[in-house]
């Protein structure tokens, strides 16, 4: 039996190692097949990178949100990384039964570490193994968040841990009996029971069971790292090694998800200068190898979890889209892809061969066949990624926020939409409209500038506009960004009146532009027109800075001699996309202003005092978290608090909500695209609303405005909501509290500083909220 050990574990040890040596570099060389990034831009701050792969590795930081999960997986990911030495001595138990490592053997710390976590090991895989028996798509269908995994895999990897788990355990029980421990010792805490069992065993027996357990042991390690070896893409196994890189060089060194700004487009790691591109810039993606690096390490990393599809809008309402299962195909395309990249094959700009026949003549037919596939393609064009999947997505940032090694769905999925945009002019036809209207009318709309300040005439209060009544923004607390939907469309237009009211009544100086302002270009550059976002920022930020009192010299850098040193470039925005484009993508252009969201600065001018809601609004509200104000830029608290303080009101959470809150469907500029595949997804969410029976449906973007209140207009004229169910913003709610109904012999303006100074809170007042530079 002895003999026969060693044999098999030497021979699968040497095949084993082999296999995993060429394997790595094998990946290495894939992985360096992706396009160089900017500069610096994924090595910049290595300690705080090297901090946050810790903190997200030891604190399990994403994992633990889903509870029992996490803690199951953080044992069984902390038994992989610490339990090699019970190999080793595995190894040595080879050839002498009671042989112990030197130095840990015996090492009291050491050995009660062991018996610790090779039992939570054991425990944890269970655990999991229990999880996905009971949420396998056969019992759940596409709610599976399983569905389109690779089972096989997955069975295997988690059976090999608990088989090696259980081998640890066996044999901590025969060392115990060989080397006689006859009373229960610290060191055999957890397999003093199996001490027991072994006992009484003759030291032949023992020492047979020990090669035969050791050899199951070694043997079942090696059988793992021979399979994952001959499958460099089986993400459930290599993400225990891709995971750690791909977290070190995840886009923020201070560990905030890939969120908020998309990336400027690059070629070759530099940025594209529109206005002077370059010859051989490749302008988005067509191609697998045109990702870079770190997609490429992207796609290796995927562990198949299913957490991002689990959460996706799109693939929970029937569409094709699935953030898993497109990281899946461009992982496993890449793969089956890479010999004929790695023999130099590709094609240039001008689509011809790089390679010639010679160069690919022992590259696999399999390979050479891949090479072929359209990356954008339906299925009779045998593509990688259906268009539908594709434009499918709304950019809410759900997959991006739940992905536990820090995967960077949005940023493919852009990259391979400005391809179809800029090159092929592939979109869905109803997007063109809103182009063209952004490119001559500045708004998605296509309604004349003047219109952009109509409102203001709609409100018995002057409304400063910059040039006009104030010469720039050096005379006011705040440049109120009104957005193109606060200025142009009706409901969100109610937003408008109602901020500037509350505004007015808090004694706050704002201003607004005059209507030469232009849409930021958030649905452009989501939609994947680069160059039409490029246009219109660039025109927003030399205004904007115009605005702030500043001007710019030739170079385009602010001229010294005209900036003003009281000009406090401060912006509050309605619209969370505005909000975002601005405070997060112009400083990319130029623009570095202080940019809050309208609920943040109405929470800060309730808790001063400045603004004192008194009515009482009666109900049940449930509020919905805009993706681009929550997720992407971690605004949760404002809205509730503001809601908090309006008397009447009760609030309940919607199931879905704050990080894992649900998409109203309009983002990544599906506002302006229909719906034809599966279910909508604003009617999902009001579904989930519903089930609430409330009397309110808050929300604080204009875009979920709209796009909630036509779903509950529908809902009302099926009968299956009540007539009086509305669908208002927040600053509209607390404009209803604040603006009582005057006494007799009031002055109605119970919203001066006055008033406010007899009811402030006896506490200081908060600080100005914290704003997105």
């Amino acid at each position: 039996m002895q003999l026969a050990a060693i044999i098999v574990s030497l021979v699968l040890t040497v095949v084993g190692v082999a296999l995993i040596a060429r394997a790595v570099a094998q990946i290495y060389r894939f992985v360096k097949l992706g396009q160089p990034v900017p500069a610096g831009s994924r090595t910049d701050n290595p300690k705080a990178r090297t901090v946050t792969l810790v903190k997200e590795f030891l604190g399990h930081t994403r994992m633990n949100r889903w509870g029992i999960v996490g803690f199951a997986h953080w044992f069984v990911a902390i038994g992989f990384l610490t339990l090699p030495p019970t190999l080793a001595q595995a190894y040595g138990q080879l050839f002498e039964a009671d042989w112990t490592l030197p130095i840990l053997g015996g090492f009291l710390p050491f050995e009660m570490y062991i018996e610790f976590i090779g039992l939570m090991t054991v425990v944890g895989i269970l655990v999991l193994i229990a999880i996905r028996l009971l949420n396998l798509p056969s019992r759940a269908g596409r709610k599976s968040r399983f569905a389109g995994s690779k089972a096989w895999q997955a069975y295997f990897v988690e059976y090999i841990i608990l088989t090696i788990g259980l081998a640890i355990l066996v044999l901590r029980g025969l060392e115990g009996a060989i080397h006689h421990v006859d009373h229960y010792e610290a060191a055999y805490f957890v397999s003093y029971p199996l001490v027991l069992a072994f006992d009484g065993l003759s030291v032949p027996t023992l020492q047979t069971l020990i090669y035969f357990t050791a050899m199951i042991k070694i043997g079942t390690s090696l059988i793992w790292m021979i399979t994952v070896s001959l499958n460099t893409n089986m993400g459930v196994a290599w993400h225990r090694f891709l995971g750690f890189p791909n977290i070190w060089f995840k886009r923020n060194a201070t560990g905030e998800t890939a969120l908020g700004a998309l990336q400027p487009m690059t070629s070759g790691g530099k940025e594209i200068d529109f206005e002077d591109p370059g010859e051989d810039d490749v302008f988005g993606v067509s191609q697998v190898e045109q990702f870079s690096w770190k997609g490429i390490l992207d796609f290796s990393t995927c562990t198949e979890c299913g957490r991002c599809q689990s959460q996706c809008p799109a693939w929970n309402t029937g569409k094709p889209l699935s953030p898993k299962l497109l990281i899946m195909s461009l992982r496993d395309h890449a793969h089956a892809k890479a010999p004929y990249l790695l023999a130099g094959g590709g094609k240039s700009m001008e689509g011809e061969e790089k390679a010639s026949e010679e160069q690919l003549k022992d590259v696999p037919a399999a390979a050479l066949a891949e090479a072929e596939r359209p990356l954008i393609g339906t299925a009779e064009e045998n593509g990688v990624i259906d268009p539908d999947v594709l434009w499918s997505c709304t950019t809410c940032g759900a997959c991006v926020e739940q992905c536990p090694v820090d995967i960077e769905h949005i940023d493919h999925i852009v990259d391979m939409r400005r391809y179809q945009v800029m090159i092929e002019s592939s979109f869905p036809s109803e997007a063109g409209t809103m182009l063209k209207n952004l490119e001559k009318k500045g708004n998605p709309w296509g309604l004349a500038k003047k219109q952009r300040v109509e409102w203001t005439k709609e409100v018995d209060f002057e409304v400063p506009i910059v040039g006009k009544d104030v010469e720039d923004l050096t005379e006011v607390d705040y440049l109120y960004w009104v957005g193109c939907a606060g200025a142009l469309e009706d409901r969100a237009k109610k937003t408008t009146k109602a901020f500037a009211e509350l505004l007015h009544m808090a004694g706050v100086k704002f201003a607004i532009m005059g209507g030469d302002e232009k849409c930021t270009g958030d649905s452009a550059r989501r939609l994947g027109n680069e160059p039409l976002f490029q246009q219109l920022g660039q025109e927003n930020v030399a205004m904007l800075n115009m605005a702030f009192g500043e001007s710019l010299d030739e170079d385009g850098e602010v001229d010294e001699s005209t900036k003003k040193p009281k000009a406090a470039k401060k912006i509050v925005a309605t619209c969370p996309h505005c909000f975002n484009t601005i405070a997060n993508e112009y400083p990319q252009l130029g623009g570095e202003f202080e940019v809050i969201h309208h609920t943040q600065l109405l929470q800060h001018l309730i808790d001063e005092g400045k603004l004192i809601p008194v009515t009482p609004v009666e109900g049940l509200i449930t509020y919905h978290d805009p993706c681009y104000l929550g997720r992407h830029n971690k605004v949760y608290t404002p809205p509730r608090e503001i809601m908090d303080k309006v008397p009447g009101l009760r609030q309940q959470e919607m199931h879905r909500h704050k990080e894992r809150g649900f998409c109203c469907g309009a983002g990544g500029a599906r506002m302006w695209m229909e719906e034809r595949i599966g279910k909508r997804i604003n009617t999902e969410r009001v579904d989930e609303a519903l089930s609430l029976n409330p009397d309110i449906v808050s929300t604080a973007c204009p875009f979920c405005l709209v796009m909630l209140s036509d779903s509950v207009n529908g809902k009302k004229g099926e009968g299956k909501a009540k007539e009086s169910l509305q669908v208002v913003d927040v600053a509209q709610l607390l404009l209803d509290s604040v603006k009582t109904p005057a006494e007799p012999g009031d002055d109605g303006d119970e919203g001066d500083d006055g008033d406010a100074d007899d009811t402030a809170p006896a506490d200081s007042p908060d600080p100005e909220p914290e704003p997105v530079k």
